[in-house]
């Protein structure tokens, strides 16, 4: 015990030895300084200095931009703002594909390049699509829809698409267009309209006044157009190239509706799928309307 202590006894009194350091000039060895030191007073003075710089990092780490430099430091700091940014890539990249879409699809429409079956790529929809909307502000658009489609439906629950219908045969259809009819009415087939060929580009006209209530694209049918008439009738345009009216305008007969075309996969040239509904059953339009 008593050589435990007299080991601590001396090394306090080395520590607390004093030395003198002498500062000299090498070449006239004139002094220069002379300080008087000890371990002791060595060893406080580095642990102080560097408390002094310890201290200056951290300031320097907490109120300046530097600790963003320190892996690991700020990420949950920064957390919220990369999800925003991320969300913000998201929305536009989103954007720009609906755009190009949008941009080819009207260059398209404007040359008449048209996809066939073989060109479109599998997979890109998944069977039950019904419809592809394809706008730079979908939202929007959406809305604009319901709203005119309830329009729509208010004037038809208003009397104005009447119950008491009359014959189809007492009305006065105009052709959508004239032509030779490549395919007749066949129901037993589900082919429930007929196929009219006419010169690429040709209008497609609105058989009777009536409420545009569909303006879309489908795979099958490609640019499709469906007009809710009075008399509980319903014409359908399909396999344009191109679409004149939107969702809820009102057209009158003989106004051009859309351009003729070869979209969608249920097609194999240029041609305008006719269709004539009445009271949910489809009607034979050649024996309504004259496509000579």
């Amino acid at each position: 015990m008593s050589e435990e202590k007299s080991k601590k006894t001396s090394l306090l009194s080395r520590l607390q030895h004093t030395y003198r350091l002498v500062v000299m000039n090498n070449d006239t060895f004139e002094e220069v300084g002379s300080y008087r030191l000890s371990l002791l007073n060595v060893y406080v003075a580095v642990s102080f200095l560097m408390v002094i710089v310890a201290l200056i990092v951290i300031s320097l780490i907490i109120f300046t931009p530097l600790k963003r430099y320190i892996p690991g430091y700020a990420d949950v700091e920064s957390l919220p703002e990369m999800v925003a940014i991320n969300e913000e890539i998201d929305d536009l990249s989103a954007q720009l594909a609906a755009r190009d879409t949008y941009i080819d699809n009207l260059r398209k429409m404007l040359v008449g390049d048209v996809e066939t079956a073989e060109e479109i790529p599998e997979n890109v929809y998944t069977p039950g699509d019904s419809a592809l909307i394809i706008d730079p502000i979908k939202e929007e658009e959406e809305i604009r829809q319901e709203v005119k489609l309830e329009e729509v439906a208010m004037r038809s629950r208003s009397g104005e698409f009447s119950e008491k219908s009359l014959d189809p045969a007492q009305l006065y259809f105009t052709a959508p267009l004239t032509g030779e009819i490549s395919a007749g009415f066949m129901p037993e087939k589900k082919h429930y309209g007929v196929d009219i060929l006419a010169p690429r580009n040709t209008p497609i006209k609105a058989a009777l006044d009536g409420w545009v209530i569909t303006s879309d694209w489908t795979l099958e049918t490609g640019f499709t157009i469906g007009i809710q008439h009075n008399n509980n009738l319903i014409t359908f345009y399909k396999h344009n190239s191109a679409l004149l009216k939107k969702t809820g305008d009102f057209v009158k007969a003989g106004e051009a509706l859309a351009i003729i075309g070869n979209t969608g996969t249920l097609t194999d040239g240029p041609h305008l799928h006719f269709e004539l509904w009445y009271l949910g059953q489809p009607l034979d339009p050649t024996e309504y309307l004259n496509f000579n």
